[in-house]
């Protein structure tokens, strides 16, 4: 069983894949490790990351960071459930560079849809939390969820119209707490 992650060993994460890589690349936080570095939330079972570039020997040092910090991580992100948005790297927020490779936030505008897809409470808070902090706007929510429209039918688990509704639902809520 692995150990709760915090945002130490996050940070801890951050540095030794900055020294380990061999080359130069990205890697998008999403879910918890963006929940727990922005400050959400003060715990995550594990942490999800996206490689886009892949940097080189990338997946040596996670398997032995994993040992090391005693942690899970998973290539997991919003275009595994969803197709991707149109402009999610310019929407991710730069974290920092270690060594040569970049960490960003991944588009909290595509994890907000992926995790309004998904509709459990924990997603439905983070998603809450995340709009409460300014990190996604109404409008690139449902302009994005229009854009990927013609696409989630390559998406069998995932049934559209409850991903319209459950989004539909969201704006309507915001609205109403807003006005």
């Amino acid at each position: 069983m692995r150990s709760a992650v915090d945002p130490k060993k996050i940070e801890q994460l951050m540095e030794i894949l900055g020294k380990e890589a061999r080359g130069s690349g990205s890697i998008y936080f999403t879910g918890g490790a963006s929940a727990l570095l922005i400050g959400w939330r003060s715990s995550t079972v594990d942490i999800d990351i996206r490689l886009d570039p892949e940097p080189p020997g990338i997946f040596q040092a996670i398997a032995k960071l994993k040992q090391e910090l005693n942690i899970n991580i998973e290539l997991a992100s919003p275009q595994d459930f969803l197709p991707p948005l149109p402009g999610w790297r310019d929407r991710s927020l730069f974290i920092g560079k270690r060594g040569k490779i970049s960490f960003y936030h991944y588009d909290f505008t595509a994890q907000a849809l992926s995790k309004l897809s998904r509709g459990y409470d924990r997603d439905l808070n983070d998603v809450r939390a995340m709009y409460a902090q300014g990190l996604f706007s109404l409008e690139d929510l449902r302009d994005c969820l229009r854009a990927i429209e013609p696409e989630l039918i390559r998406f069998p688990s995932l049934n559209p119209d409850t991903l319209k509704s459950r989004v539909n639902n969201f704006i309507d809520q915001a609205f109403l707490a807003e006005g």
